[in-house]
């Protein structure tokens, strides 16, 4: 025992959430460990806004701003996000407030009684073949994911924990660090390699949702797609400590 003190977070956080096309605030519940990207996804659904139109900002639980959520690979629960905080969505495609409930605008879609009498939405899609029901492109979709899966396996296999790395993430400057830790985890599906930067540039200390992967100073530790890591001989900077 070092005498430290470890701090739990609770894994799911409850937001507010208003966004640029409604005067409306409604509360939703998040688990920290999903993505910026997939938080925009789930937002889509509440707020009728597109994921690729949306720019998100923090509020504290006193209303005042703290900062923009503009790294979608980056997890939820990296953010100063509170219960009672609020998150704001804007819409980047330039939609006014009410017109999510402008129905003047929609074009009105009419079925004859005896139609609609013998319908139903699952009998309709199966007809069109669309949705689940569209099996080439359900099977083609799985195909892919299985793909994907593989490709990431074997990139993370290749990694060892120990070496040296640089890693490129889009959007991103290049970082330099340490491979602390390569495999699946509990807060999201799929491989993750632990980096623990040469600089404070992470997100935390090795620990996510109360659960340590790996050790190094707060600030410092990152969990990163295996594609974005490159090992090699990359040297650590002295960062001018020998200048006097």
């Amino acid at each position: 025992m070092d005498g430290g003190v470890t701090i739990v977070t609770n894994p799911s956080v409850d937001v507010r959430l208003t966004s640029s096309l409604s005067t409306f605030e409604v509360r939703r519940r998040f688990n920290r460990g999903i993505t910026v990207a997939e938080l925009k996804g789930k937002l889509e659904m509440i707020v009728g806004v597109s994921a690729s139109s949306m720019d998100l900002e923090i509020f504290s639980v006193a209303d005042t701003f703290l900062q923009k959520m503009d790294d979608d690979e980056a997890l939820l629960g990296s953010y100063p996000i509170d219960d009672n905080s609020r998150i704001n969505v804007i819409d980047k495609s330039g939609g006014q407030v009410g017109e999510l409930f402008d129905v003047s605008k929609v074009e009105k879609f009419e079925l004859p009684d005896d139609a609609y009498d013998k319908r139903t939405a699952r009998s309709f899609m199966k007809k069109l073949h669309v949705g689940p029901y569209n099996e080439e492109e359900t099977a083609k979709k799985k195909a892919e994911l299985a793909a994907r899966n593989e490709e990431e396996k074997t990139a993370a296999d290749a990694i060892s924990v120990g070496s040296r790395c640089q890693v490129k993430v889009p959007g991103q400057p290049t970082k330099l660090g340490t491979v602390m830790y390569v495999g699946t985890t509990d807060f999201k599906p799929g491989y993750w390699v632990g980096v623990k930067y040469d600089e404070p540039l992470g997100k935390h200390n090795g620990t996510v949702q109360g659960k340590q992967y790996f050790e190094c100073e707060n600030k410092y530790g990152a969990f990163v797609k295996p594609k974005t890591v490159t090992v090699g001989d990359f040297p650590e900077e002295d960062y001018g400590l020998d200048e006097m």
